[in-house]
């Protein structure tokens, strides 16, 4: 794909994708929707064994991503509402289920679609000047790309479905104790604290850190035991190389040589 929004930048094998639409706070269009489809299918988006990670961030100093573009809601009826909250959740679990570490470094406004981008992802990092919520009560609607559903998983019920009726924002800080958000760091400092992140965990057995994703995803799949989930999956790396790799590195007192197999 010939992108024309995301901005995609390899730095020492972590991809650095950003939403360039500065002047628009970054708002999810429909070609920025069909350029994150593209940039996460599986079979399109490089899976070499040397990417570490993804991070990704919003192009200037005030958005993350301030919400959906809402000049292109205008004009829908309930069947195109049903195709587009369809689209945008099967793009969010294509992020969720990545098969490698996907990091949200928030930068700003992290509002509607822009908060649901950020949950999609594995982990945040959040800027001091971060801002989270879901408003689309104001526009007399409800998240739609899964908003309602991480949200909660990430807050718990009581205080994700008042952030949701009442369409407030909380700052970084509260964002961390509450647990939307992993860590806090200065402005400025969000994309420099996620490549720490992936570079750690790109440290441990790659088909490991794939699994963990895969079982931790289970839990809340609907028709998918996730208990079983975990026990397919560690059944399957005891059986890996990577597996003997670590265990002989462990009992030799030696740093382990992963080879992703």
């Amino acid at each position: 794909m010939d992108y024309k929004i995301l901005s995609i930048v390899n730095q020492n094998n972590v991809l650095v994708v950003t939403l360039n639409r500065p002047k628009a706070l970054n708002a999810l269009n429909q070609q920025t929707m069909n350029e994150l489809g593209f940039f996460f299918q599986e079979d399109e988006m490089p899976r070499k064994r040397e990417i570490k990670g993804i991070v990704v961030t919003g192009a200037g100093e005030k958005a993350f991503v301030a919400g959906a573009d809402i000049k292109e809601f205008l004009g829908m009826d309930a069947q195109s509402g049903e195709k587009l909250s369809r689209k945008g959740n099967e793009i969010m679990f294509s992020i969720e289920r990545f098969p490698k570490p996907v990091i949200a470094a928030v930068n700003g406004f992290a509002l509607g679609g822009g908060c649901e981008l950020a949950m999609a992802c594995h982990i945040r990092v959040a800027g001091e000047k971060a801002r989270f919520g879901q408003p689309e009560v104001n526009l007399g609607i409800i998240p739609g790309y899964g908003g309602t559903q991480r949200l909660i998983q990430y807050v718990g019920k009581g205080k994700a479905i008042e952030l949701m009726m009442t369409a407030d924002m909380i700052n970084a800080a509260e964002a961390k104790e509450l647990g939307l958000v992993n860590h806090l760091v200065p402005a400025g400092s969000e994309i420099t604290k996620s490549m720490e992140i992936i570079e750690k965990i790109a440290s441990k057995a790659p088909l490991a850190i794939t699994k963990v994703i895969e079982c931790a995803n289970a839990y809340f799949q609907e028709g998918i035991d996730g208990f079983e989930t975990e026990i397919s999956s560690f059944s399957v790396l005891t059986g890996s190389e990577d597996f003997v790799e670590g265990a002989n590195a462990f009992v030799e007192k030696r740093k382990a040589n992963f080879q992703n197999q």
